[in-house]
């Protein structure tokens, strides 16, 4: 994955092979493999996920996914935890403290993936909302 816009933010590999991409922004992209996942008969603990950057949301979500092998452009040692803690491989480009975003502030304390799925659905459909509001 390249570091310019136009870039997938998100990817999917099987065996080399290209399985999904995204180019959404926040946890969209990894919202939309779960729904890519529940349709179709991958195994996702024999994927790689690329993603340019993972926060402790982030890793919560690929583990909930049953992801086991992970490579971050920047990944957060909050994410990091949560890689450490589950088994997951992982690997990544930067290694910051902390990504500069209120969700990983708001899921800090939080270890169950299921619980931060939920979280994350609430913040999604309310930004949704607060969206359509705006038209």
């Amino acid at each position: 994955m390249r570091n310019d816009p136009s870039s997938p933010s998100l990817e999917l590999l099987l065996d080399g092979e290209l399985l999904f991409s995204s180019r959404g922004k926040w946890l969209y992209p990894l919202l939309e493999l779960g729904e890519f996942l529940a349709e179709r008969d991958v195994d996702a603990a024999r994927c790689l996920l690329r993603d340019k950057i993972v926060g402790r949301a982030a890793a919560l979500l690929a583990v909930r996914l049953g992801l086991r092998t992970v490579h971050a452009g920047l990944l957060s040692r909050l994410g990091e935890d949560v890689f450490r803690g589950r088994g997951v491989r992982y690997s990544y480009g930067e290694l910051v403290d902390r990504i500069a975003c209120r969700t990983e502030e708001l899921l800090r304390d939080v270890t169950d993936p299921e619980q931060a799925y939920r979280l994350i659905v609430e913040r999604a459909a309310a930004a949704r909302a607060r969206a359509g509001g705006a038209s």
